[in-house]
């Protein structure tokens, strides 16, 4: 709802006398003293607000206007180092990279030619190490076969001495030999 305009009037009439009786003389429009300094106080205003639009302002819009293009420039500047910057940390990582890859390859390399190095030394010392065991397994052979002989020699000498004690008649040769061949040959002995 609207407050018509003679309400507001009365209003405004009621004010003075009650801002008087209220003890605030500044609104007392009644006088002319109160008068005179609204009116030089409004003209003064409207002399500062015009000397302020025509002189004052654009120099502060000017100056803002400078200030934002400034900031313009420089967050474009901004912009272009950033790019460059990302431009140069991808390079700087590819060239990472690159050069992983590269060590890893030589690193591979030579892990393979280690390997290769290694197997060879390992078959010349396997084929070594079979020619010496070939050639200790002949001596084993020849001193084995030297031993059975030898073993022949002192069990038929042995037991031809033990016969004769126990006798006191030398045994007969042939059937002493044959029962030491048929005792080496029932343990596997020659």
């Amino acid at each position: 709802m609207r407050p018509s305009l003679a309400a507001l009037a009365s209003l405004g009439l009621l004010l003075p006398t009650a801002a008087m009786a209220e003890g605030m003389p500044q609104l007392d429009f009644v006088t002319p003293l109160t008068t005179s300094q609204v009116v030089w106080g409004a003209l003064i205003f409207i002399v500062l607000y015009i000397l302020a639009s025509r002189f004052a302002l654009p120099e502060v819009a000017s100056v803002l206007e400078e200030r934002a293009n400034h900031i313009a420039r420089d967050l474009e500047n901004a912009q272009q180092a950033k790019q460059k910057s990302d431009a140069a940390a991808a390079e700087v990582a590819q060239a990472t990279a690159k050069a992983r890859a590269e060590a890893q390859a030589a690193i591979n390399a030579a892990l393979d030619e280690a390997k290769a190095a290694a197997t060879a030394q390992a078959a010349t010392l396997n084929e070594r190490l079979e020619k010496q065991l070939a050639e200790a397994e002949s001596r084993i052979a020849v001193a084995r076969a030297s031993a059975m002989g030898a073993l022949r020699q002192v069990a038929t000498e042995t037991a031809g001495t033990v016969i004769a004690r126990l006798t006191g008649a030398a045994p007969e040769q042939a059937r002493l030999d044959g029962a030491i061949a048929q005792a080496l040959s029932l343990r596997g002995v020659g």
